[in-house]
This record gives C-alpha cells, sequence and structure tokens, in this order.
C-alpha cells in the first residue's frame, strides 16, 4: 500500500501557507514539483550554470548531471539511453516528429489517427496530407469514446500504412488503450507506432521497452519535474527519419530530433524524476532493476489511485443531471475525469474553486474528441485530475463541493 504521508512529505507544495486548505484537481494540466527536481534545478542554476561539457570542473558537472537524467529515465522506461531525448514540450516534440516524417513517407503511403487524442498528437499528423500524405481516422465511439480495436483492422490492410498514431489514454476519455497489442497490429502490417503519453505517464512511468512502441511522449512537467518534453524514439525508425538537426549531430541519436539546444538545467533536473521515484521504491521496498522499480512505483500509484478514484466515479454515474465521460471502472482508466454538465464547465470550475477545489472547465486542447462526442464546446466539460499523491481526504472534500455547487 502507497505510504501516502511519505509521498506528500517528497512534494513541497504541501507545505506550503498559501495552498493550505486547497485540494488540486488539475494534475492533467501540470502536476506539483517533488523535492528531488527543484533541488537539482536550484543547483544547477547557482553552481553549474555554463555552457556544459566544456573541460572544466563545474561543466563537467553540469553535462554530467544531464547525462545522468537522460540514463536513469531511460533505464526506468526501458530503453537505450540514446533512445530518449528532452525538447521544449511534447507538443513541438511531436511537430518535429511530423516534420521528419513528412520528408519521409511519399505519396500514396498513409498514416492514421484517431479523434481521441489531444490536439499534439493529431494535428501535426493531419497536416501531412497538405503534402500527399493519406491521413485514415482510427474514430471512437460516439457514446463511450472508447477506440475499438478491431475497427484498426480494415484501415491497415492494404499495406500502405507507415505509422499508426494514438494515445496511451486521452486526457477526456481517460481510457487506457493497449499500447502492446495496438502495437503488435501495426507491425505486422508493417506500420510503426507513435504513442502520446502525456496523460498515462503521470500514473506511473511505463516500461516502453516492453509495450513495444516506436515512439513514446510524455510531458515531464506532469511527472513531477520541470517543463520539458520528454521523447523515446527506438533505434531502427530514429535512424530512419532524416535528421532533424544540425547536420554534425546526425549521427547521435538523442540529438537528431532536437533542433535547438536543450534548457540544460531542466534537462539536468529532470534526474531528480528519478530519484524521486528511487525513493518511492526504497521507501516501499521495491528492489530490482531500475524498469523492475519503476514498474512496483507504477503498480503502487495505480493501486491508490484507482482506491481513491472508484467512489468518485460511482458518485458522477449515479447523478442524472450530468454525463460521465469514458469508463466508469477505475482500473480501466486514469484519473482524469471529464463531466459534461450541459452548462458554462467554466463557471461550476469557478464556483467549485469557492470550496478549495483547484479544477478547470473547458475543452483542454481536446477538440475533436470532445466533438465526436457530441459535447458543445461553448460550454465545454469540467475536468477533475488527480495522481498519486491525492489522499482521500481531498477527495472527500470535492465530493462536498460538487455537492453544493452542481
Amino acid at each position: 500500500m502507497l505510504d501516502i504521508d511519505f509521498v506528500r512529505s517528497n512534494f513541497p507544495a504541501f507545505s506550503e501557507p498559501s495552498l493550505q486548505g486547497q485540494a488540486f484537481f488539475e494534475n492533467a494540466g501540470g502536476s506539483y514539483t517533488c523535492g528531488p527536481v527543484i533541488d537539482r534545478l536550484t543547483r544547477f542554476y547557482r553552481e553549474r550554470k555554463v555552457q556544459p561539457y566544456a573541460p572544466y570542473a563545474v561543466s563537467e558537472a553540469g553535462g554530467a548531471e544531464m547525462d545522468e537524467a537522460r540514463e536513469r529515465l531511460a533505464a526506468i522506461l526501458g530503453v537505450e539511453t540514446d533512445e530518449l531525448s528532452f525538447g521544449p514540450s511534447s507538443s513541438q516534440n511531436t511537430f518535429v516528429l511530423a516534420n521528419a516524417v513528412r520528408c519521409w513517407l511519399t505519396p500514396g503511403e498513409a498514416i492514421v489517427v484517431t479523434n481521441q487524442d489531444h490536439e499534439a498528437n493529431s494535428g501535426p499528423w493531419r497536416r501531412l496530407a497538405e503534402e500527399g500524405i493519406e491521413v485514415r481516422e482510427w474514430r471512437i465511439d460516439p457514446e463511450t469514446g472508447s477506440l475499438d480495436t478491431e475497427a484498426l483492422g480494415p484501415l491497415l490492410e492494404d499495406g500502405k500504412v507507415r505509422l499508426v498514431c494514438f494515445p496511451h489514454c486521452s486526457n477526456v476519455v481517460a481510457e487506457i488503450n493497449d499500447v502492446a497489442s495496438i502495437t503488435a497490429a501495426a507491425h505486422a502490417a508493417g506500420a510503426f507506432t507513435c504513442v502520446d503519453g502525456v496523460s498515462y505517464a503521470p500514473h506511473g512511468l511505463p516500461d516502453v521497452g516492453a509495450l513495444g512502441a516506436d515512439i513514446y511522449l510524455f510531458s515531464s512537467y506532469k511527472t513531477y519535474g520541470p517543463h520539458q518534453g520528454v521523447m523515446v524514439i527506438r533505434r531502427q525508425l530514429g535512424f530512419e527519419l532524416p535528421n532533424q538537426a544540425h547536420f554534425f549531430n546526425g549521427e547521435v541519436l538523442y540529438k537528431r530530433f532536437t533542433p535547438a539546444g536543450p534548457d540544460h538545467a531542466q534537462v539536468a533536473a529532470s534526474a531528480g524524476m528519478a530519484d524521486y521515484i528511487d525513493l518511492l521504491a526504497a521507501h516501499h521496498g521495491i528492489e530490482g532493476s531500475a524498469v523492475e522499480r519503476g514498474a512496483g512505483v507504477h503498480d503502487l500509484m495505480r493501486a491508490h489511485e484507482a482506491a481513491l478514484m472508484q467512489p468518485l466515479l460511482d458518485y458522477l454515474a449515479g447523478r442524472n443531471d450530468l454525463r460521465l465521460i469514458g469508463p466508469r471502472d477505475a482500473d480501466r482508466r486514469a484519473p482524469t475525469i471529464a463531466v459534461d454538465l450541459g452548462r458554462d464547465a467554466e463557471e461550476a470550475a469557478r464556483k467549485l474553486a469557492g470550496h478549495g477545489i483547484m479544477a478547470g472547465g473547458g475543452d483542454f486542447y481536446a477538440v475533436r474528441p470532445l466533438q465526436a462526442l457530441g459535447v458543445d464546446l461553448d460550454k465545454g466539460v469540467l475536468r477533475l485530475s488527480f495522481v498519486h499523491y491525492t489522499c482521500k481526504a481531498e477527495i472527500d472534500q470535492l465530493l462536498a463541493a460538487l455537492d453544493a455547487t452542481l
């Protein structure tokens, strides 16, 4: 069982006086930052804020810490060190990848996108249609928001698809898609996969190596770290795609898709995310390799979240004045819960704020799935999202606030 007191002791936000009494339920937009990340970021700016990799001590220390972040996070994710790179955000990383794919594909070839995605893993790929690339849409069920894996087969059967882009889970539907089986189907049809993990990774970093995805993207500022996008590109695809960086960096995989220089301090601070996972593992008696420790922490996070989520799902599903989007079973989804109120969701969030609930209303860049689900975009959805550091008292506070405001 997750030791919630230990977890919260690692987040300075929970001892911040200005945040006392405030329950944070917009974690899908960005999580609190853990102490090890803050410590590393502060240390880098104070002690190591020079150009890294030069032959003097402070520069070597800065470069070593950047390398450490890449090495340790790649190990937790089950991939090779040079298969992981950093960029300004997942949205920008996807734009860079889409440009590489634009140069790689030829007219007559196709890609698959979904209408379950956040726009960051949909819009850049759809624009390839302007280059003569066929874009095929794998559509969600308009009632449930689910992606039916049976519907993917016909999109792949002619062998023209080279890339399948889909989310590990949507930021409004939140159903956890079976990445391994979808990737296996794509590979069998001769296609690669690009998985948007932004809405899944905050709930436990996945073993990307075991999932088999060729590209896996997530945002460190949603996984308790600094504002960076983390990008895994497996070696086979990484060297098939054309270099997007300086020509002399083209032989270095982790530099090929980073056109500009990375934010040195934030890359270095990302090692604090690995520190935090290791702290949780050690405290809970989880041993083994980096990927095994990461998997154990992942399972602890998911179990804690599911236990807190089910009563909230039951409460929302039991009301007849709103529409709960996505699965009603906590084991099938992430705790990113979108609710169609049939009225202005931002105004509802404003009322919740009066009860100490920090939540949001709107479309959350998920315009396509909300349109497919028949949601009025002018009203949007109320989104209630939490992670493993959320405690039962905060869920109780949320339920009381919903009773008072909805």
